[in-house]
């Protein structure tokens, strides 16, 4: 099983990034993907995620509005669009799958973890 994230950078404030999580060794259609991330010294947070099966989309209240969470299933990859990015969304983003497939008010028990990928937003 891997979780491969990319995209991750270096941005200015206002600006925008979008990351990527590839997903390999399970069966992604049964699956809820999703993002948390951990800012220094912070609790890791859980800020988006998606029903691959019926596309239920969830976002925290700090990222609604300024982050799209998608997913291309022909590919076994989520994409998480930032947009309006702010100096406290630097952080450590990881992809996450849960494997109830559910996604209604967050994620569950996390079955698996990508390594995660650099954010950091420049003021």
């Amino acid at each position: 099983v891997q979780l491969v994230e990319s995209g991750g950078g270096l941005v200015q404030a206002g600006g925008s990034l979008r990351l990527s999580c590839a997903a390999s060794g399970f069966t992604f259609e049964e699956y809820a993907i999703g993002w948390f991330r951990q800012g220094p010294g912070e609790e890791r947070e859980a800020i988006s995620c998606i029903s691959i099966a019926d596309g239920i989309i969830y976002y925290s209240d700090s990222v609604k509005g300024r982050f799209t969470i998608s997913s291309d299933n022909a590919k076994n990859t989520v994409h998480l669009e930032m947009t309006s990015l702010k100096p406290e969304d630097t952080a450590t983003y990881y992809c996450a799958a849960e494997g109830t497939g559910w996604c209604g008010g967050g994620m569950g028990v996390v079955d698996y973890w990508g390594r995660g990928t650099q954010v950091t937003v420049s003021s």
